[in-house]
């Protein structure tokens, strides 16, 4: 009797660290931060802003395409 009860002790120890193992391999991975962008003024009017998000043209990048327009008049 003692026997089986130690046997059933020892199974549940087991069953449990492995489950244990198994709960601790399906954590989520980390969040992603974003890395940093560089940074460029508008030709027209000097706002700062992301390269990914400004608009190239013939004399710089732009905030807007009303300043692209508006420095492309002026500059000929």
């Amino acid at each position: 009797m003692k026997f089986l009860l130690l046997l059933i002790v020892i199974a549940a120890v087991i069953w449990l660290a492995r489950g244990a193992r198994g709960r601790v391999a399906q954590k989520p991975p980390p969040p992603r931060v974003p890395l940093p962008e560089d940074m460029v003024a508008c030709a027209e009017c000097g706002v700062h802003l992301p390269r990914s998000e400004a608009l190239p043209g013939r004399g710089g990048v732009f905030c807007t395409s009303e300043h692209r327009d508006a420095f492309e008049r002026a500059h000929p």
